[in-house]
């Protein structure tokens, strides 16, 4: 049987029991975050207002495909850094809280073009995209939706209003896209 040395054993434990530990985030790296959005949602507009509403192909399809799953990624990436960053001072609030406003009409542009871009991708000749679309805006709705609330409950007490209408009027924008690719 092989002996471990005592000092070994409380070595290793204090290693396990410091790596279980989550890691503190700061308003700086969700500040990040939000600017990694910010790039991941004008690339997913771009993508989707260059689709042509008739004759697109299935490689500008799979860009927007591509643009949405690097947004969800991103969406998931800053919830899990809000969720360990401490409360949100006032300041630092009223920036996150401007900084998300700046790239609301963003997406709600996207979510109305990929709504007019319907027939487009129904038309391409190989099957299941509009399936593929209807499956990402759904992955983004659920990612913004879990951002939006890990922003909300880290924001000052009368922040959380402004916060809220922002929330109510982007998840409105996905519930019509959504509703689009779901008949």
């Amino acid at each position: 049987m092989v002996q471990i040395p005592t000092g070994l054993f409380l070595l290793l434990s204090v290693v396990t029991a410091t790596s279980a530990i989550p890691t503190k985030r700061t308003v700086a790296q969700v500040e990040a975050d939000i600017a990694d959005i910010v790039t991941q949602v004008d690339a997913l507009d771009s993508s989707i207002n260059a689709f042509p509403a008739t004759g697109g192909s299935l490689l500008a399809a799979l860009a927007i495909h591509s643009s949405a799953t690097t947004l969800i990624s991103t969406l998931q990436t800053a919830t899990t850094d809000t969720t360990a960053t401490d409360a949100f001072s006032e300041d630092d609030g009223a920036t996150i809280l401007a900084s998300v406003e700046a790239f609301e009409p963003t997406i709600l542009d996207a979510l109305t073009a990929i709504v007019a871009k319907e027939p487009a991708f129904e038309a391409l000749p190989i099957g299941g995209i509009p399936a593929l679309v209807l499956q990402d805006l759904q992955g983004l709705n659920s990612a913004t939706g879990a951002f939006s609330d890990a922003l909300i409950a880290k924001s000052p007490a009368d922040l959380v209003d402004q916060a809220d209408e922002i929330k109510t009027t982007i998840g409105n924008g996905f519930d019509t896209a959504i509703a689009a690719y779901s008949n």
